[in-house]
């Protein structure tokens, strides 16, 4: 029992404790708080004036003698006192707390001046421009205050001039316009990485971008919201000088451009078609009969039989047996040829197929010698990606096929066919970039062969021979976009049943 009254005295105790406690620290606080200073505020009847205060406390009192001369109205909130003046006079106003502590006590001087028309006029005037306030002070109408527009200091200057020596301004352009205007810009840049500040009427443009013409769009950018420059009356007087520095200081670094992506694999196929025609018909009727003379005399005296004269006739007649050739003939002859090759987007493909056919040749010291002659196809393909989206290739070709025709005393004879363009080809299409064509015939009438007699018995002869030569070369190329190098090796090692 004497346990639960010793705990129940304590919870009282401690009950009554806390509160004092409270309220102590409540005081401590508000104390902390009050401001004792005295403010001197001169007023002129007709003319309002609003006194800032740094602390309203909750449960303000007021007093002195303000009543006599002035009106008074408080808006808690915002800690502002609303001075009307009524009368000519001195007054006193004390701002209290709700335990009459005071606060504030504040020297009221209520004047009569012919300058309250000047002040209410030009309030009239300057009334939509925020930010300034109008007083007077030293027998003369000030305005002042920090507005964001170089327009509103305009509209000051205008106003403030038509009262001449009755009326100045103090006005400045608030600091906050300056980073308004610096939010502006960042905003209609619109990069991330540029970031804009406002200092001592500058604009410093900082951060990175990819290349000169997004740092030249910035620095543009920037130039056309700089205000226009307010010339103050001690520049204007010579008391002050400015440095020349332009507004808007440019400090926007170019990033390195990344490494390129690696180029895309192309594969160009190409075909090599060589197409020969040749007709040969040739017809000869022959009859030349051709008489040798052998007629000889001779002479003999010998012991044993008697001399005389031996005389021989011989004759040997050749062609007697009339000829009739007729031959007609047709050669047809294709050869096809494909090559494959994968070359990276940009890069010179070279892909050779050749053969080198050896020939005899004499020196200059009249020993024989060996040299080769190159034959076969040879192709030099750069293949240049030139619009992605629709798969567009440009080719530069060099074609070249040498054919052996045969080998003479001077050398081999050997054909040549070159084709050397550029064209531009979508993926996955052909096209045939070159052919070449030749087209030779000949004909004889009558011509006669070597093995004939010049002077034949009787000359039967007629022959008619015609020939005809046709070639034809073209070369059709495919080129193919591949996702890589790889692409297509499966199908080459199931069609020739390959295994890792």
């Amino acid at each position: 029992m004497k346990k639960l009254i010793n705990l129940s005295i304590g919870l009282c105790l401690l009950l009554a404790v806390f509160p004092f406690e409270s309220a102590l620290a409540q005081g401590e606080a508000d104390r902390s708080r009050v401001v004792k200073a005295k403010r001197f505020i001169p007023l002129y009847i007709g003319i309002s004036h609003d006194e800032k205060l740094e602390y309203i406390p909750p449960g303000v009192n007021f007093g002195g003698d303000f009543r006599n001369v002035i009106r008074l109205s408080v808006a808690k909130k915002m800690n502002v006192l609303r001075i009307t003046p009524k009368k000519v006079g001195v007054a006193t106003l004390i701002v209290k707390d709700k335990n009459q502590q005071k606060i504030y006590e504040i020297r009221l001087d209520v004047k009569k001046s012919n300058l309250t028309k000047v002040v209410r006029e030009m309030r009239a005037l300057l009334s939509d421009i925020d930010g300034i306030t109008i007083k007077i002070v030293n027998n003369k109408v000030v305005v002042d205050g920090k507005v964001l527009l170089p327009k509103d200091m305009n509209r000051i200057y205008a106003v403030i001039k038509q009262f001449g020596d009755l009326a100045d301004t103090l006005v400045e352009l608030s600091p906050l316009a300056q980073k308004k205007i610096a939010e502006f810009i960042e905003r209609d840049i619109n990069n991330p990485e540029v970031n804009v500040r406002a200092v001592n009427d500058k604009f410093i443009l900082e951060g990175s971008v990819s290349d000169k013409n997004a740092r030249d769009r910035a620095e543009i950018i920037a130039k056309t919201y700089v205000p226009d420059i307010v010339v103050e009356s001690a520049e204007a007087e010579g008391v002050l000088k400015k440095r020349k520095v332009d507004a808007v200081i440019n400090l926007i670094t170019i990033k390195p451009a990344p490494a390129a992506p690696p180029g895309k694999t192309i594969q160009l196929v190409v075909h090599y078609v060589e197409l020969k025609k040749d007709y040969e018909r040739a017809f000869r009727f022959q009859w030349t009969p051709d008489i040798q003379d052998n007629t000889e005399i001779q002479f003999s005296n010998d012991s044993r039989s008697p001399g005389g004269v031996i005389s021989t006739i011989t004759g040997i007649v050749s062609n007697l047996l009339p000829k009739l050739n007729w031959a007609k003939s047709h050669g047809h002859a294709r050869v096809l040829q494909s090559s494959s090759m994968i070359v990276q987007d940009g890069q010179k493909g070279d892909i050779r197929s050749t053969v080198k056919v050896p020939y005899s040749i004499i020196g200059s010291n009249g020993q024989a010698g060996t040299n080769f002659e190159t034959t076969g196809i040879t192709s030099t393909v750069t293949p240049q990606i030139v619009n992605p989206r629709s798969d567009s290739i440009q080719l530069t070709t060099d074609f070249s096929v040498k054919s052996l025709l045969g080998i003479s005393n001077a050398g081999p004879l050997v054909s040549e066919n070159k084709v050397n363009t550029v064209i531009t080809v979508r993926s996955g299409q052909s096209a045939a970039i070159g052919g070449l064509v030749s087209n030779t015939s000949t004909t004889d009438f009558n011509r006669l062969p070597k093995n004939v007699s010049s002077n034949p018995l009787i000359s039967l002869y007629a022959s008619k021979a015609f020939q005809r030569n046709q070639t034809q070369f073209v070369v059709f190329i495919t080129p193919i976009i591949k996702s890589s190098a790889s692409a297509g090796s499966e199908k080459i090692k199931r069609k020739f049943r390959l295994r890792d």
